[in-house]
Formats: structure tokens, sequence, C-alpha cells
């Protein structure tokens, strides 16, 4: 309650929604005065009757996100600026029907999540991760060499969302002399890789399919069953976009029945939670979706979120803006 209560050092426009980056969380309390959207349910129902009306811009991230329900509750909302590329946990149409902008923090987060998804790659083909812990059980000692894995130099890539991280991942395995192929909503005319008309038809013809589409409702489940079918048992998948975009459950089932080779992933369909099916198998690498956790990226990302906030409080408008304010 103290965050609530306690007196601002400017104006008090600014709501947080959810945990972000310490240092920006700070800042906004700091700097901004930023008010605390409480968790607890019937605390966050008094704030908002008391409060709600009074908040302009909310900051939140693609983990929390601001859904139709608190949208309702704030009237004078002008602006949604997240800390993130993905803003999927947001109603970003309830958003617009009112008139409310979005922001996110595009391109600076591009090349950590790239490098992140060929580190998968590479990681799952290799093993690296499998026989680092077969060292660390002693093995290598009592049963002898590690198994042989499989090269990923020339393999056949295929991509699902060539946006600004789906290019510069393909960008990063053409010097693996990796063969790359894609699919989009719609093709690029200026893309040099061959194009599949579906996912299914993208996943036949690859040996990794690596998926970086976006997540909400238009994509939720897009690589399904008939998707890992079609790469088989001698594919790999790997995953840095959202839990949603893949069948988890299809994809366990896959892995359990040696009906797909393996997987690299780094975000999950019920975060922070991993089915311990996954946990158990030793031909998927899990990561705790860090794809742009490096120190310098998330002081651009916060950076980039500030600047957002500062132009929608000084001029009404956004930088980075998904949809713009005032804009139904």
């Amino acid at each position: 309650m103290d965050d609530i209560m306690s007196t601002p050092p400017r104006s008090r426009t600014v709501l947080r929604v959810g945990p972000l980056k310490d240092s920006l969380e700070r800042t906004l309390a700091e700097d901004y005065g930023a008010y605390v959207l409480p968790s607890e349910p019937a605390e966050r129902e008094a704030f908002l009757a008391s409060h709600g009306a009074e908040i302009t811009a909310a900051v939140t991230s693609g983990r929390t996100g601001v859904d139709a329900a608190l949208l309702s509750a704030l009237p004078n909302l002008g602006a949604i600026v997240n800390f993130g590329v993905g803003y999927d946990t947001t109603d970003v149409d309830a958003a617009a029907a009112r008139g409310v902008g979005v922001s996110n923090t595009p391109d600076v987060l591009t090349d950590c999540v790239a490098d992140t998804a060929v580190g998968l790659l590479i990681d799952v083909m290799r093993g690296f991760s499998a026989a680092d812990r077969y060292v660390r059980a002693g093995r290598w000692v009592t049963d002898g060499d590690y198994p042989l894995t499989h090269r990923v130099s020339g393999r056949r890539v295929g991509i699902i969302g060539l946006g600004r991280i789906g290019s510069a991942i393909a960008k990063r395995l053409n010097a693996f002399g990796c063969v790359i192929s894609y699919h989009n909503r719609h093709r690029k005319p200026d893309a040099p890789y061959e194009y599949a008309e579906s996912p299914v038809e993208l996943a036949r013809g690859v040996d990794v399919l690596v998926i970086a589409a976006a997540g909400g409702s238009g994509t939720e489940h897009l690589v399904d069953a008939d998707v890992i079918a079609a790469l088989g048992p001698s594919g790999y998948l790997v995953n840095i976009a959202r839990g949603s975009v893949v069948d988890q459950a299809a994809l366990i089932d896959a892995l359990s029945d040696g009906r797909l080779a393996g997987a690299g992933l780094d975000v999950f369909a019920d975060e922070p939670h991993v089915p311990a099916e996954l946990i158990a198998m030793d031909h998927v690498v899990l990561l705790p979706h860090v794809g742009s956790a490096t120190v310098e990226t998330r002081a651009a990302m916060e950076e980039l979120t500030l600047r957002n906030l500062d132009e929608f409080l000084a001029t009404g408008r956004l930088v980075t803006p998904v949809v713009p304010p005032g804009s139904p």
C-alpha cells in the first residue's frame, strides 16, 4: 500500500502493470510517481475504483499486458507502453477501438533473440548441453565416448515468421551455409529465400524448423500436430517466439514417441511452468525465456520504453507505436 499512498514527485498519471526490470521499476516510482497495480483481486478492484480515472499511461510487458477488463477500468487511458517487442498479452484490438495507443521496443532486441535461436539450434543438434551433463555425471569415464550427433552446417532450415528477428536468424544461418526457406502471412518480394505456402509445406522440406512468428490468437497452435509430423523423426524444432504458437501437447507426444529428433525451446505455453515430460528429455534444450536477456539489450529496451513514455506524456504521441494514440 505504500506505493499507492506515498506523495509522488509529479502529477501521478502513470500505472505500472506487472513486474518489470528492477531499474525501470525504480525510475517509474522515483521519476514518474507511478502507481503500481495491486496483484491481489480485492486490492486491485479497490485501487481501480479510487484511482482508475487518473491514469493516462500504463507501462507493462509482454508477460503481463493490459487486457480488455483492465482497459475498461481506466477510462482516461491514452497509451500502453510495452517493455518488450511482444505485445500479445495486451488486447490491442480493444485498445485501438478506444483510441488508446500501444508501443513496443522493436529492433533493440533483434540481435540477441536471433543469437539465442542459433544457439539453441546448434545446442540441440550437436547435443552440447546433454554432453556437458554426460561429463559432469562421470559417464565419460564409465561409459566411454559420447554418442555421435548431427552437423549444423549446410542443413535446410525453415523459418516461420520472416520479420526483423526471423530475417536476423536467416542472416546468421547463411554463414553456416544453411539453405533457408520461410513461411509468412505474406510472401516478401525482397526476401532471397524460397517461400512455402503453409507451415506444413515448409516443415516437409527442411531439417530444422525455427519459430519466429508473433504470438496472439492469430498464430495460436500455428505449429500443430500436422506440422510436427511433416517435420518428421529426423527433424528439429526451435522456438524463440511464443509458447502459444506451438501445440505443446503435440510436441511432447512427438518427442516422446521418437517422431521428432529434438527441440530447443526458450518459450512455453504456461510460463514459468515447464511440463515434467520436457524436463525429463535429454534431447530437448530448455531455456527460461532469456532470448533478449542480456545487460546491453535490456538497457536498450528500458531506454526505448522511457522514450515512448516521455513522448506520450509530452506530446500525446509514441516513438515506436504498434497502434498510434487516438486512431481507432
